[in-house]
């Protein structure tokens, strides 16, 4: 019996099996049982949870379901975002000029850049709301018109804003501007191209794959941001269910009721936001 075994040829591994061989091994999938047994567990906490939810008298469903679309909230709502797309839009200008300073070769616009980034970006942008807020103590008047009258809660929240915005947008824009190949910046230039020409034509176009990402978090940043101008007595989305549940004692269902816009329109913005990096990246073998 040992002398037939150890006649035997020796196993062959897989890769030289004939392919008749080959057709005859089982292949036995991997089993994953911890897997679906944690996805299992939190599907099942995930229902729990929601059935809480939606079964939970205390919520108030009925009175969401009446303010939702009411006139102030409605109204509020439309506050919130042409403010979020004032700011982004004057943040990002701003931002993009100190961008150019923080990359500019000389060292005053390169410090007046870092300066602007570092204070503002230092500062809780409550505090900078209540400063422009209370800016009439300091400056009583602002050329020959009293401060009071010039600058009011909803001026304050823009300018508010959109400082504390372009300190973040700057350095988002200089790491976009950052990634463009130096190369690419020596051709225009070999080509005669002006400084803001190759900035608008060359390095911005190519930039945005890099800016898209963190501007669209920006901005969905922004928009939950702005709730903080309720401070200021601004009638965004937040203070106008503030407005109703200090009248009606209903604070769940009206905190509800902008929860799920911020909800909504953040949900939105998302989905834009992945057709926009869609778009730019388009060429690269990244769209999807």
């Amino acid at each position: 019996m040992s002398a037939q075994t150890d006649s035997l040829p020796p196993a062959l591994p897989a890769e030289h099996l004939e392919d008749n061989d080959a057709d005859r091994l089982r292949i036995v999938p991997v089993r994953r049982t911890g897997q679906w047994t944690a996805a299992a567990a939190v599907l099942i906490a995930l229902g729990l949870a929601l059935n809480s939810v939606i079964r939970n008298e205390a919520f108030q469903w009925d009175v969401v379901g009446d303010y939702f679309t009411t006139t102030a909230v409605l109204r509020g709502l439309w506050l919130t975002l042409w403010l979020t797309a004032l700011v982004m839009a004057l943040g990002f200008a701003l931002g993009t000029l100190l961008a150019v300073l923080r990359l500019s070769v000389n060292r005053v616009l390169q410090a007046v850049g870092w300066g602007y980034v570092w204070l503002f970006r230092s500062t809780p942008i409550l505090v900078q709301l209540l400063f422009w807020f209370n800016i009439g103590a300091l400056y009583p008047e602002i050329l020959g018109v009293r401060t009071v009258n010039l600058l009011g809660p909803v001026t304050v929240a823009v300018i508010g804003l959109t400082l504390h915005e372009a300190a973040y947008a700057a350095e988002v824009v200089r790491g976009g501007i950052l990634s463009v190949e130096r190369g690419q910046l020596e051709a225009a230039q070999s080509l005669g191209l002006g400084p803001w020409r190759r900035l608008y034509r060359i390095v911005l176009p190519q930039a945005m794959r890099s800016i898209v990402p963190p501007a669209g978090n920006m901005l969905i940043g922004t928009l939950k941001g702005t709730s903080i101008v309720s401070i200021i007595a601004v009638q965004d989305l937040l203070y106008s269910v503030q407005l109703v549940y200090h009248r009606t004692y209903q604070v769940i269902p009206l905190l509800l009721v902008a929860t799920l816009w911020y909800v909504v329109v953040t949900s939105l913005l998302g989905v834009g936001q992945h057709y926009v990096e869609r778009y730019y990246a388009r060429g690269t073998g990244d769209a999807r």
